[in-house]
């Protein structure tokens, strides 16, 4: 009986220091995998704006009916994410939450532009249901047509200077993070970024 004991509780030991070697092992793989899954950045489409080049400047009404300029120098000194919805586009209402959310936090340097296109009517209950009065919503297709925008919902990060620090399709939070993150790092994409550090430290250049 106690023989019995004996290998029973030397067989549970095995037990146990087997399954911790193969957690260990997992938790090895797991961390490959991270290092390996490059993070999503905003989709950015090959034609549109140049990253690093100065904003088309554009004077247009907002939904107020006070005259706002997209692109050149902020007086204030902020960074402008100029984010181009629609009432028609169900991913865009998704968006509008977070973008909101990441104004709100980062509202020292970072302004919040809207912007759509069509007649007001179209509009009217779009604003009102999501709050939209309380930014700057500009109906222009002339700022659709000069920003390039094809699919929705698009942003565009532009800096204090006028400059484009960052553009693409935004479906999610880490999509419109990534352009943040971006400037932070003087890079055109988390894309670019992930690619430059793999290439290793001699490729990763100076931020522009």
């Amino acid at each position: 009986m106690t023989e019995a004991l004996i290998v029973s509780n030397i067989a549970l030991w095995v037990a146990v220091v087997a399954l911790a070697v193969l957690v260990l092992a997992l938790m090895r793989q797991i961390g490959v995998l991270h290092e390996r899954v490059a993070p999503a950045g905003a989709l950015m489409p090959a034609a549109g704006l140049v990253v690093g080049a100065a904003a088309p400047v554009l004077q247009l009404p907002d939904w107020s009916g006070e005259m706002r300029t997209v692109g050149g120098p902020d007086p204030e000194g902020k960074s402008t994410l100029l984010l181009f919805v629609s009432p028609t586009c169900p991913v865009c209402k998704t968006v509008l939450g977070i973008a909101t959310a990441v104004q709100r936090s980062e509202r020292a340097w970072l302004r919040l532009v809207l912007a759509s296109d069509g007649p007001r009517a179209e509009h009217e209950a779009f604003v009102h249901r999501h709050g939209l009065d309380a930014f700057p919503y500009l109906l222009s297709t002339e700022l659709g047509l000069t920003y390039q925008i094809g699919k929705l919902p698009y942003a565009v990060l532009i800096d204090a200077g006028g400059t484009v620090r960052g553009r693409g399709l935004v479906n999610s939070r880490e999509h419109l993070e990534s352009l943040i993150e971006a400037k932070e790092r003087g890079v055109a994409s988390v894309q670019e970024y992930v690619r430059r550090a793999h290439a290793g430290p001699a490729a990763m250049g100076s931020p522009q």
